[in-house]
């Protein structure tokens, strides 16, 4: 499964889509600089749609999911249980930031609730740092929710994507690295890597 986040551009959102990408996601959070503000003339039609959230309001993420039909709610900032219990009606995503082993404690209170983790590196926003974290501390994890591999994967990493084993991990999450600017895609990288991966 891939997942290509951070897009608001519609003719970029109609090329990746293109691609035979699984979901697309869009950053609902003002701070972040690939935050979309106004709805996109194109929004995916093959391609799952997911919407990044970082400590919203639950009527305000209700309302911006009907509006753009979303298929995942992902849940990026410091979110209970529940929380998330509050909005089931749709497959939820929850991202930690994991740099040690000890990291792992703050995804059991959501086991059974969410649909997937999403695994990140520690940075200095809650995403899209480009950074990357050491992979080998994932196999300590022994969670019964499936996770998403994200955290600075880049165009160079194909192999390294290739050789990584988890019996929970289900896909990887491209973003800042396959990126012209904030928001706006390399669809030759893109391309490239997934041939390669």
């Amino acid at each position: 499964m891939v997942k290509v986040c951070g897009m608001r551009d519609a003719d970029n959102i109609r090329e990746v889509d293109a691609l035979g990408i699984d979901m697309i996601g869009f950053i609902f959070w003002p701070k972040s600089s690939r935050y979309v503000s106004e709805r996109p003339a194109y929004l995916p039609q093959r391609a799952q749609r997911v919407g990044v959230f970082v400590d919203e309001d639950v009527e305000q993420v209700r309302r911006t999911a009907a509006d753009y039909a979303l298929d995942y709610i992902q849940l990026h900032g410091a979110e209970h249980p529940a929380y998330v219990g509050q909005l089931r009606e749709w497959r939820i995503i929850k991202a930690f930031n994991i740099a040690t082993v000890h990291d792992f404690a703050q995804t059991k209170p959501y086991e059974g609730l969410v649909d997937y983790f999403l695994f990140d590196a520690k940075g200095k926003s809650v995403g899209g740092n480009g950074e990357k974290f050491d992979w080998d501390v994932l196999q300590a994890y022994a969670g019964g929710t499936p996770f998403l591999l994200s955290g600075g994967i880049g165009p160079d990493d194909a192999e390294r994507v290739k050789a990584f084993h988890h019996p929970q991990c289900v896909g990887i999450d491209l973003n800042s690295r396959f990126e012209k600017e904030p928001g706006l895609k390399d669809i030759i990288k893109l391309k490239t890597f997934l041939n390669h991966e």
